[in-house]
C-alpha cells in the first residue's frame, strides 16, 4: 500500500533481531572497519591484476601487494580475535 509507514525497512543497517518499537543498536565501528578493509582488499587485488595485464612497473605491483597483505593480515587477525 502506497503511503503507509512500516518499521521493517530492508535497507536499515541495524541488528536483525531488533524488535519494532525498541531502540536498535547502530552499526559498530568494527563492522565499518571490516567492510572498509574488504573493499580495500578487493580494490588492491583488482589493481594488481590490471597492473599485471597492463605490464606496469615493479613498484606498482609491490604497492598493491603490500596493501593486499596488510588488509588480508588485518582481517585474519580480527577474525581470529573475534572467535575468543
Amino acid at each position: 500500500m502506497a503511503g503507509t509507514h512500516t518499521d521493517a525497512d530492508p535497507y536499515r543497517l541495524t541488528a536483525a533481531d531488533s524488535t519494532p518499537g525498541t531502540a536498535s543498536p547502530a552499526v559498530s565501528r568494527g563492522d565499518v572497519a571490516r567492510t572498509l578493509l574488504w573493499i580495500l582488499l578487493v580494490i588492491s587485488v583488482v589493481a594488481n591484476t590490471v597492473a599485471s595485464i597492463g605490464g606496469a612497473d615493479l613498484w606498482v605491483h609491490l604497492a598493491c601487494g603490500v596493501v593486499t597483505a596488510l588488509c588480508a593480515g588485518t582481517l585474519a587477525v580480527r577474525g581470529l580475535r573475534g572467535r575468543r
